[in-house]
């Protein structure tokens, strides 16, 4: 029996599976395939809503499922967190004492955010990579009356890299709607030479910075926090004072996969083959979404996209056959919806050769990333779309 293995139960993981056993329905059928994926919680948490309850239009209860009910009844689903793979052996460990052999290994284990890097940043910053904090901003932001917001962020890469500029937008907007935009002021903060990292979006969002008054601050990679001073500094030496800062945590691998050997320190990314997707050059191996050192957004569309490949190249391998070019191959594909307040927003679409060339901010943009965000459940996870 062919053993397929799959660590993490977000976007990635969910969706591999799903594709694996419409692809395997026959080996499944048979007893020549086992499918099982292997999830911390058992509870599958659609991420990108979580700006919106920052922005007071969603609901942490909203945005959680039970794994179990979106992956097909023929996947095995194991609850447990991962202590080491032994690669030798092909066996995952897991902190409960479960080992879990494999043939077939799928690395869809996401990224993990480090506040406690930053010294004060519990007392002194805010964020919104969990629905935890972002409830915590919101209530922050109920209770701003006036003073300067600082968004900045403390570390790259990190999840969903629009976001913090999406925050930026959306923050001014609700200060204008309460009154409180001219008691206010609004700075973002980012870490290279531009407003964000792919040339094209940033000199779309530059003019967006522009009008709506929001102070950019280039070269500015967050370094310290100065909770008695309320002043942020810089690697570079600048500093800028706050009375609410919003910050970006520092992102990670995941631990086990430095421990394994399969990731290098300090960042935990998993040496990721740009096209078939592989580990390291092993061919029973695979990584998607976060987990990967591709120098690709980390956004769930990146792990979406990703899914069909490894799914081919496993099936390819079960079955004793070439990849099929269609979709044996990543190319790099990422699309991403833009929100800028004011009810409008535009659409990223990019892949390894083609950068994004975002259209014209409008109100049909932000209504598609509404209406995504509500039929995620129904569409990304089970395979629809």
């Amino acid at each position: 029996m062919q053993r397929i293995l799959i660590l993490g139960g977000g976007v990635g993981g969910t969706l591999t599976a799903n594709l694996l056993v419409r692809k395997l329905r026959r080996q499944l059928k048979a007893g020549e395939v086992a499918i099982t994926v292997v999830d911390q919680t058992g509870q599958h948490t659609y991420q990108p809503g979580f700006m919106y309850i920052a922005m007071g239009g969603e609901r942490a209860d909203k945005l959680q499922r039970p794994e179990r009910g979106l992956l097909d009844s023929r996947v095995n689903l194991v609850v447990g967190q991962v202590e080491k793979v032994d690669e030798p052996t092909r066996i995952v460990h897991l902190k409960d004492g479960e080992r879990l052999g494999y043939d077939y290994l799928v690395l869809a284990t996401g990224s993990r955010i480090l506040p406690e890097a930053i010294e004060h940043f519990d007392t002194e910053a805010q964020h919104f990579y969990t629905a935890e904090a972002a409830l915590k901003l919101r209530k922050a932001l109920d209770g701003f009356k006036g003073g300067r917001i600082v968004v900045a962020i403390a570390g790259m890469p990190y999840k969903c890299p629009p976001a913090p500029l999406e925050v930026s937008f959306l923050i001014e907007a609700e200060l204008r709607q309460r009154g409180l935009r001219q008691a206010s002021e609004v700075h973002f903060c980012s870490p290279i030479g531009r407003a964000f990292t792919i040339e094209s979006v940033s000199e779309m969002a530059t003019p967006i910075f522009e009008q709506k008054g929001i102070e950019l601050h280039t070269f500015f990679n967050v370094e310290t926090v100065d909770a008695e001073r309320h002043v942020i500094g810089s690697l570079e030496g600048e500093e800028l004072p706050y009375d609410l800062l919003i910050l970006v945590p520092p992102h990670k691998g995941q631990q086990f996969l430095i421990d394994s050997g399969l990731a290098p320190a300090p960042g935990g990314w998993l040496p990721t083959d740009r096209a078939t997707l592989q580990v390291g050059g092993r061919p029973n191996m695979f990584a998607l979404g976060d987990a990967t050192d591709l120098p690709l957004s980390k956004a769930g569309s990146t792990a979406h996209f990703e899914a069909p490949v490894v799914t081919e190249r496993i099936v390819a391998a079960i079955e004793g056959r070439e990849p099929d070019h269609k979709h044996g191959d990543y190319l790099g594909k990422v699309m991403c919806f833009f929100e800028i307040g004011d009810g409008k927003g535009t659409l990223l679409q990019f892949d390894y050769e083609h950068p994004p060339r975002p259209p014209k901010p409008n109100q049909v943009w932000h209504l598609g990333k509404i209406v995504f965000n509500k039929t995620y459940w129904h569409t990304v996870p089970k395979g629809r779309v």
